[in-house]
């Protein structure tokens, strides 16, 4: 079919119920093609349906000159909320993604300095992350509203951690992780193992009387592929899924290892993010 003959504003409808990722690709075709693929119209499409309330809510305010930047501007990690999270798009589906801030959990003891430390780190886009100084009792939990996130969409929370070089007792025993969402409920057992997914994750152990023979037969049987490296230098913990029906629900987020007595100490919390599974 040949372009020029289809009408200009009929053609920019079809691409704004494509994705971004098409509406890009299309405009390499011509110069007619890229001038309807960037039209404000199409773009508008890929925005969420709030973005002027997000915008609004911006830390940083940011500057652009068409719906299309306004777009990409949004897909790079934004602060918003006075800095307690942070907002960005997913570029390939225009979906929606949220990090809770340390600050925005509700962590057991977290105000206590002999159990909890704040502070500020350079790699965190945040203020200040949380610091398990030494605890027996480990619990972390975070609520989202689902009509923040994007309807008709499978959702997953992931916990970004750090463990500090003294990090010791996280992975004595499984942690507990849940995700609620209305009635359904996704829940699990994962171990904060501190060398998993670096580059030897066996190196070295932070469990003295343990064996590494032994605990590297046990993460094979357990299959403990928990923790996992991020882009930015953090790693994550995925704590489940759901699917983000549309309706207005709570999304409660926990983790918790509370049936052991041993102490515990060393990990560093940035926050939790929910981001589209795919």
């Amino acid at each position: 079919m040949d372009l020029d003959l289809l009408p200009g504003d009929c053609f920019a409808h079809i691409l704004s119920l494509t994705s971004p990722r098409d509406a890009c690709r299309s405009s390499l075709v011509s110069s007619s093609v890229r001038s309807m693929a960037d039209l404000d119209s199409v773009w508008q499409k890929f925005l969420p349906s709030d973005y002027e309330e997000i915008i609004a809510s911006l830390v940083s305010p940011v500057v652009y000159s068409s719906n299309k930047e306004l777009f990409l501007r949004l897909c790079s990690p934004c602060l918003i909320d006075g800095g307690k999270k942070i907002f960005s798009i997913d570029k390939s589906t225009s979906k929606k993604c949220y990090m809770l801030s340390a600050k925005e959990l509700s962590i057991t003891w977290g105000s206590h300095p002999l159990y909890w430390s704040w502070k500020p780190l350079p790699e965190s886009r945040f203020a200040e992350v949380a610091e398990l100084i030494c605890m027996w009792w480990l619990e972390i939990c975070g609520t989202m509203s689902t009509n923040k996130l994007s309807p008709k969409t499978f959702y997953a929370a992931y916990l970004v951690v750090k463990f500090a070089d003294r990090a010791y007792g996280l992975d004595f025993l499984p942690s507990e992780v849940s995700i609620e969402v209305g009635s359904f409920k996704s829940q699990r057992q994962v171990y904060l193992n501190p060398n998993e997914g670096r580059k030897n994750p066996l190196g070295h152990v932070h469990s003295p009387n343990r064996p590494v023979e032994a605990l590297r037969s046990r993460l094979l049987q357990e299959g403990r592929g928990n923790v996992c490296d991020r882009k930015d230098g953090w790693m994550e913990i995925e704590l489940g899924s759901f699917f983000n029906g549309g309706n207005d629900k709570e999304v409660n987020i926990s983790l918790k290892e509370v049936k052991g007595q041993h102490l515990k100490g060393g990990l560093i919390v940035e926050g939790i993010e929910l981001r589209p599974k795919y």
